[in-house]
């Protein structure tokens, strides 16, 4: 019996947080989360906050295809920035 609430509450879990229900909004946040950790300076990190507030634009100018992907591209950049250090 344990072990089936145990396996019950593990999936309530992981289903709650497996679902954004706007995906720019937490890209967004990601993007947010990732310059906490960048070692990106100077023209690399303008550039980075220059993606994140055109991905910014374009979502509220309801472009939510091309805000997404520009996002990501933004967090993959920064991200690299953390691995290059």
């Amino acid at each position: 019996m344990k072990s089936i609430v145990f396996v019950l509450l593990l999936w309530v879990h992981a289903v709650s947080f497996a679902h954004c229900p706007n995906p720019v909004a937490c890209e967004i946040k990601y993007v947010d989360q990732a310059f906490q950790k960048t070692k990106l300076t100077g023209e690399d990190l303008e550039k980075a906050k220059a993606m994140r507030d055109q991905g910014e634009k374009l979502y509220k100018d309801g472009d939510e295809d091309q805000a997404l992907k520009l996002l990501k591209e933004t967090k993959k950049f920064l991200l690299e920035g953390v691995a290059k250090n």
